[in-house]
């Protein structure tokens, strides 16, 4: 792996990261494909059209069903699913929290009881990593434990230092597999996780031991799961700094437009969030005027586009009133046509982001996208 800084503005980095998978620019937005699939019938062409760089499936799900060792048998993830761009897989670790009522936290790891059947699941450091060696990903997350913004301080604190020993272990496994003559993509790239909820003292000095174990990244996790948006700002200033500038930063589960454009202002790379997805399968559309919902009544008889001027595979052909009728007859094709908008958005969002910096003028770019979007009443006209 390379990665390389181009431009900086600020804080705000444009780079350019190559992997044995192709090149990503950043910042860049990560369209999420929890079990190897974008919900809402969108196909590896689909992702391809919209201008996806790269792709994130989730460790915990894909050993669950259909299980990473079939995988393995495909040759990979990037075979499986037909995707011939970097993808990025987290490790499980966010099921830690998102699974709280079926999990039991040890050292060795977590047991785990299947949100399918019941039936029991243990993973930790070593684990998660030989899951995502049977991927075959780009890049592996560690194994971490994503405690909640607000557990108590002594919590947090015992929970931190149990990431940062599964993280050594992490890359000790990480280096024997890559090391093993089978394995399949013996360039797999690791990334380290800091956490450490709304404590700053704690986020930086899990920043600082992490930064010195010369990871290929470095995320920011345990943000967007209760805390306000000032918060989690005020966490990213006070974090980032203390991470290696010359490695790509990757803000974890965030967020809406807004955030993004917040948190590259502060620093970071690489971003990921079901948002644009789980929005756009209820009918809630981002455009450059703000959000809106095709399930009001007054977009019935509207022939217009859901954003003039889009070049969405949506946006180019239909109409918000067809594609309204086909949400309301709980059509998947109303759902589809909605998510290709919101991914296409994000994604040509990110573009606008990296020309800006390029230029010098991000911060004029993040006044004039947040102000457009403050109308969320907006209507077209």
């Amino acid at each position: 792996m390379t990665y390389r800084v181009l431009k900086t503005e600020g804080r705000a980095k444009r780079a350019v990261m190559e992997t044995v998978h192709g090149t990503i620019q950043t910042p860049v937005f990560m369209n999420v494909g929890t079990v190897a699939a974008i919900k809402g019938a969108v196909s590896t062409e689909d992702l391809e059209g919209i201008g996806t760089q790269v792709e994130l499936s989730n460790t915990y799900h894909l050993h669950v069903r259909p299980g990473d060792e079939k995988i393995r048998q495909f040759g990979g993830l990037h075979k499986f699913m037909s995707w011939n761009r970097p993808i990025l897989t987290d490790s499980g670790g966010f099921q830690v929290f998102s699974l709280a009522g079926l999990r039991k936290i040890k050292e060795e790891g977590v047991t785990f009881r299947c949100h399918i059947d019941g039936h029991k699941i243990f993973m930790g450091p070593e684990e998660s990593m030989r899951i995502q060696s049977n991927l075959a990903s780009t890049i592996a997350m560690a194994f971490d434990e994503c405690a909640p913004a607000k557990a108590e301080r002594e919590y947090v604190k015992h929970s931190v230092e149990r990431t940062t020993r599964w993280l050594e272990r992490c890359r000790r496994e990480m280096n024997r597999l890559n090391g093993l003559e089978d394995t399949i993509n013996r360039r797999q790239l690791l990334f380290g996780i800091n956490q450490g909820a709304v404590y700053e003292d704690i986020r930086i000095d899990h920043a600082k031991r992490i930064a010195e174990m010369e990871l290929d990244g470095y995320a920011v996790g345990g943000l967007a799961v209760g805390e306000t948006h000032e918060e989690m700002y005020h966490i990213l200033e006070e974090t980032i700094p203390y991470l290696p500038q010359d490695k790509p930063t990757y803000l974890m589960g965030v967020g809406t437009p807004a955030n993004i454009l917040e948190a590259v202002e502060r620093g970071v790379d690489f971003f990921d969030c079901v948002y644009p997805t789980r929005n756009g399968r209820h009918g809630h559309l981002y455009t450059n005027f703000g959000k809106i919902n095709l399930f009001n009544a007054k977009y019935e008889l509207d022939e217009r586009p859901i954003e003039p001027g889009c070049a969405c595979p949506a946006c180019r052909r239909y109409s918000r009133a067809y594609i309204r009728h086909l949400l309301k007859a709980k059509e998947m094709l109303g759902m589809r046509l909605c998510v290709l908008h919101n991914l296409y958005f994000y994604n040509t969002m990110m573009t606008e982001i990296r020309d800006a910096i390029d230029r010098g003028e991000f911060a004029a770019y993040k006044k004039r996208k947040l102000d457009g979007m403050q109308n969320i009443v907006y209507d077209g006209q």
